[in-house]
């Protein structure tokens, strides 16, 4: 990896901007060079809100990504908006609990995962963002699996109940995209 681009997008009160952060931690435990671009505008009242995460080896040379190597998304209206972004031979990782719309797009890698449904069977719906995450972990492999854990057992640390909620959603989600990825099929 020398540079890779990530834009999370998705409802405000989905948890989009924490996904972003954590993502961007995680780069920053492993050392690498890291930029995260929240854009909150008029989204702060619940409508659309994205942020984007840059993780290179490299130092950064522009704050400015029009076409990432993936996209999260965790929204009908973020799926119209930024699936049409991904660089061709990117991937898309989107919460098929609410998206039913597909792209005709043959050039990138789509995973679908329900995220609502892992975050709700956890026990906590508001897990959505960690399952997202997790597949997109699962799916770049852009930093470890182990240092997403160790940032959001640091985050949770003192609150045991929500972090082990959310260290099995990071860990199903994660599994259920490489799993994905393996096969070379949607899930």
């Amino acid at each position: 990896m020398s540079q890779y681009e990530v834009t999370f997008a998705g409802f405000g009160g989905q948890g989009v901007m924490v996904a972003g952060q954590l993502l961007s931690y995680s780069g920053i435990a492993e050392d690498k060079n890291v930029l995260w671009i929240p854009s909150y505008g008029p989204e702060m009242r619940g409508g659309t809100a994205y942020c984007t995460v840059v993780i290179s080896d490299k130092r950064i040379g522009s704050p400015i990504i029009n076409n990432p190597q993936a996209v999260c998304i965790f929204n009908p209206p973020s799926y119209e908006k930024f699936i049409p972004r991904v660089k061709a031979g990117g991937v898309a990782i989107v919460n098929s609990s609410l998206i039913t719309l597909e792209t005709d797009r043959t050039d990138i890698t789509e995973i679908r995962i329900p995220a609502n449904e892992l975050a709700i069977a956890s026990g906590n719906a508001k897990a959505v963002n960690i399952a997202m995450l997790g597949a997109f972990i699962g799916a770049s492999g852009v930093v470890a699996y182990e240092t997403v854990k160790k940032v959001l057992e640091g985050k949770l640390g003192k609150k045991k109940n929500v972090l082990e909620i959310n260290m099995r959603v990071l860990e199903q989600s994660c599994k259920l995209a490489a799993e994905s990825v393996r096969k070379g099929k949607r899930l």
